[in-house]
């Protein structure tokens, strides 16, 4: 049926012949489909990665997703959406003219055609269109708009069908809609992707476009261009290039006889990798390749082979599944095959060569088990720290000396939560074979029962507990000072037996904005095994505590302020004063315990800790109030100096107490105060945190960190500090800083440029220093970097570049994670 929206002269009511000046507007009842707008979209999306043939590495996927409402049977990648407002229904024509011919079946228009459905409109000086085969050819300025995309496109003519929607286009050009995807180390651009070919055809769902290219850049004089005779595509589906160049300024620089990309929603195809180049100066020359191999929907592959010249071959291995839903897994294993290095001459004037291969294996995995349980674990293992020192990328990885392995099963439910798990950590001494202490729970289980109201009629009464019990290895060399164990070179407690017991109760007092809080714990505690004389002994042995807090909060002082103009609109100054006595009997033989966590170092104490916390909050014009500064000084005051006798002269000691106050070791003996501990920290502008302890005995700041980071405008700004003044007992000296200076960022276009540094005050070493330069054009991103290594048996210059194509990919030897921006 044809409904015409027109009116005509009486003179002109001709079947065969009508015209007339006026505009004219026809509605046909039948849809006319799109003619670019998926193969605008397919198009931008082949420049990626230089390779033949490029994998698609994507998380994997267990189930496939259901079929979106509106999808179109000819393709089930391609979405049927809804009209935009104003446009014609759904399965209508709406056409206009300023002269509109029939003849039969075809209707002749011309000047200011408009063909327009409720996804898309054509535009040209004249189009003639067969209703009954569907046949339309338009000529003149012809202009197609996607509603749903944004896609424009113009060409010369076109000649389509839209019952086969099939058809052919000459002198395509046309823009599509930038496709933004907000990732981190991803250079995006707000550029349009623009797309030029001498003809194009449609064969239902497959486009083809021939003598083309495609770009992000702006015209008329794009960076970088993909040029090719022929572009095969398949929204939702494939892209397909044939002996296509990829050009830089106009100069080729790779070259595709063949090029796949996928174009899939969730894009998994087995395939090469992008190779890698660099250069190093103790490992030469660097050339790497690998392969992704897609298993099926739910498990995946990935193998990495990587040639140090001067050295030998690097194996990356990677395995991920998604065994069912809630439940999946990821096996990743790294190591070196090493040749040596030289660092030295033999007394025979042979090479001293030292190698300093290995490998690394992580595994972590998670499952909802149903019915509130849960299962998790990693699994880390490290075959030797010098291993690590030598062939990791990272700094922080290099200078980090331990491993953690957990696996756990856990459920919750009300108040209570019960959890068994596996532990192995490990804490590597030095590079030298074996040092390294080892604490392993091979398993342990834990019930606890959190704070529970079990009676309000005089105060409130809360109930709560924690019980566990499991079996404990602990294994390290003799020259650990921590513990007893130094008996034999390489000391092993063999398996313990620990069951712990702590039930509390807690009440609370309330008087004038006065909080008292007691609260009173028993803690039985049995191990299998102590020591004796140094080593481990069987038979039982029963640890019975006693602990008691106090807990005093009075009111809070407060006053408002009229704030400065940049803190806000006003500002509240609020000093909080606390005090916590804790009394701690029973803990008798503290020497002979095995120490393997925190539950081990619970020792006697008579002790009261006071603080006092200044806060500053601002509030804005919009209402919002932020906390910009807070200030907390503590000291605590021992009554019972050498803690019940588990204080030992004349060494480093480490106590649960001491180490629930400051991560730095103070306790040489015995003493009646701790060193004051501050904490101040600024988040306004910029955001700061420094860490320091006063020691009244030595009359000087014992330890100090601070690290501060800023950003104004384009530039940021980074500091850190950290030192501990020498004592022969607690610790070495250390001196350190870290700072980090940049200009710009990531998607500023322009010359961006960043340095960072660590240098060792006390070693006069710089440690570890990058120099990093990038260059971001509207589209493309070019950076240039330059590590260097300077720590234990690690003295080395990289070079690192990469590459970026907007809004596409980024390639090169340069990783994200390693990159100042």
């Amino acid at each position: 049926m044809l409904r015409f929206w027109l009116t005509l002269p009486a003179h002109q009511e001709s079947e065969n012949w009508r015209k007339t000046p006026l505009p004219l507007r026809n509605i046909f009842d039948q849809k006319c489909h799109e003619v670019f707008s998926a193969l605008a979209t397919a198009l931008v999306l082949l420049c990626c990665f230089p390779v033949i043939a490029r994998a698609q590495f994507q998380p994997p996927l267990l189930n496939t997703p259901p079929p979106a409402t509106g999808q179109l049977s000819s393709n089930p990648n391609r979405i049927a959406r809804h009209a935009p407002p104003g446009a014609p229904s759904p399965n209508e024509v709406s056409v206009s003219s300023v002269v509109q011919d029939i003849e039969g079946p075809i209707r002749h228009l011309r000047g200011a055609v408009k063909l327009e459905t409720s996804e898309m409109k054509l535009e040209a000086d004249s189009l003639d269109y067969n209703r009954e085969t569907g046949d339309a050819v338009a000529t003149g300025n012809v202009r197609f708009e996607s509603f749903i995309d944004g896609d424009k496109i113009w060409c010369d003519h076109a000649e389509y069908n839209i019952e086969t929607e099939t058809g052919k286009f000459y002198d395509v050009h046309g823009t599509s809609p930038a496709k933004i995807q907000s990732r981190p180390g991803l250079l995006t651009t707000s550029n349009p992707f623009y797309f030029e070919g001498k003809w194009a055809e449609r064969l239902g769902d497959k486009y083809v476009l021939y003598d083309g290219f495609i770009t992000d850049c702006k015209l008329p004089r794009p960076w970088w261009v993909l040029r090719g005779p022929k572009f095969d595509v398949i929204p939702g589906d494939r892209a397909l290039a044939y002996r296509a160049f990829f050009r830089l300024r106009n100069i080729p620089l790779l070259y595709f006889p063949f090029f796949y990309k996928s174009l899939e929603r969730e894009p998994r195809k087995s395939g090469f990798l992008t190779p890698n180049v660099g250069n190093s100066s103790i490992r030469g020359p660097m050339v790497g390749i690998g392969y992704y191999w897609a298993i099926n929907r739910s498990y995946d592959v990935l193998y990495r082979i990587q040639d140090f010249v001067d050295r030998g071959f690097a194996h990356t291995a990677e395995i991920r599944g998604k065994v069912r839903p809630g439940t999946d897994f990821d096996a990743n294993l790294y190591g070196v095959t090493d040749r040596g290095l030289k660092i030295g001459t033999n007394a025979d004037g042979s090479p001293n060569i030292q190698k300093q291969g290995g490998f690394q294996a992580t595994v972590d995995g998670r499952s909802d088990l149903g019915d509130g349980w849960f299962a998790g674990g990693e699994l880390n293992y490290l075959s030797s720290f010098l291993f690590r020192q030598s062939f990791t990328e990272s700094f922080h990885e290099a200078v980090f000396s331990e491993t953690h392995s957990v696996g756990f099963l856990t459920k919750h439910w009300s108040t209570y939560g019960l959890t068994f798990d596996a532990e192995r950590n490990q804490n590597f001494q030095s590079t030298l074979p074996n040092d390294v202490v080892s604490i392993r729970k091979l398993p342990e289980a834990d019930f606890v029962g959190r704070d529970r109201l079990i009676s309000d009629k005089v105060l409130p009464i809360w109930f709560s507990f924690e019980a566990t019990s499991g079996l404990m290895d602990r294994q390290q060399p003799v020259s650990d000072q921590s513990t007893s164990l130094l008996d034999a070179p390489y000391s092993n407690s063999g398996f313990v037996s620990r069951t712990d017991l702590a039930p509390t109760v807690t009440t609370a007092f309330s008087w004038k904005g006065f909080t008292l809080t007691p609260s009173f714990s028993v803690r039985e505690t049995e191990y299998s095994k102590t020591l004796r004389a140094g080593e481990p002994e069987g038979g039982a042995f029963l640890r019975s505590a006693r602990e008691l807090n106090v807990e005093l909060m009075p009111p809070s002082l407060a006053r408002v302020y009229q704030a400065p103009k940049w803190l806000g609109v006003k500002m509240k100054h609020v000093i909080e004063p606390r005090a916590e006595f804790r009394y701690v009997s029973g803990v008798t033989d503290f020497d002979r315990l095995l120490h393997f966590d925190e539950s081990d170092l619970l020792a006697d104490t008579k002790e009261l800790e006071v603080s006092v916390a200044n806060r500053l909050y601002a509030r804005q014009a919009n209402g919002s109030v932020d906390e910009v500064l807070s200030w907390q000084v503590s000291q605590v005051r021992y009554f019972e100096p050498d803690f019940g006798g588990a204080l030992a002269p004349g060494q480093r000691n480490v106590l649960l107490n001491t180490i629930e106050l400051t991560g730095f070791s103070f306790l040489a003996g015995p003493r009646n105060y701790s060193p004051i501990v501050s904490t101040l920290r600024v988040q306004k502008k910029i955001g700061l945190e420094w860490r320091a302890d006063y020691d009244p005995l030595t009359g000087h700041i014992a330890d100090s960190s601070i690290n501060a980071d800023a950003r104004f405008s384009k530039y940021l700004v980074s500091f850190g500090h950290t030192e501990v003044n020498e004592n022969t007992i607690l610790s070495p000296p250390s001196n350190q800083l870290r700072a980090l200076f940049a200009i710009g960022d990531n998607n500023r276009r322009g010359w961006n440029a960043g340095t960072s540094v660590y240098y060792d005050y006390n070693r006069t070493s710089l440690q570890y220093a990058t120099a990093q330069v990038t260059y971001n054009t509207d589209c493309c991103g070019l950076s240039v970097q330059f590590r260097r290594f300077n720590f234990g048996t690690r003295q080395e210059n990289q070079f690192r570049v990469a590459f970026a194509l907007s809004n596409l990919a980024t390639f090169g030897t340069l990783r994200r994670q390693d990159r100042t921006f």
